[in-house]
């Protein structure tokens, strides 16, 4: 079990870039939650088996059709984390 924040930034707002991500999250069985950030970055933290997130963040430089990320920074979290679904923050 793994727990990892993604700072993702780009052309990653108004292009259905956390649309997108909760529907891979769920698609590899990740818990956690996506949400836009204030400053045009989106915030996840996911919460899985390690290879479904590394999956995760190599389609995240992809995306949707609308979207151009720039980067993505990772930080390891406490994988202790009780998340028992994912879901998108509005």
């Amino acid at each position: 079990m793994k727990a990892v924040k993604l700072l993702i930034r780009g052309k990653v707002q108004a292009v259905g870039y956390r649309r997108w991500f909760e529907k891979e999250a769920l698609q590899l069985n990740l818990k956690g939650y996506v949400k836009n950030l204030t400053t045009g970055e989106v915030e996840a933290v996911v919460v899985g088996d390690e290879q479904a997130i590394l999956s995760l963040i190599r389609h995240c430089y992809v995306g949707p059709l609308r979207a151009d990320v720039s980067s993505i920074e990772q930080q390891n979290l406490n994988h202790d984390l009780d998340y028992t679904d994912f879901k998108m923050i509005r």
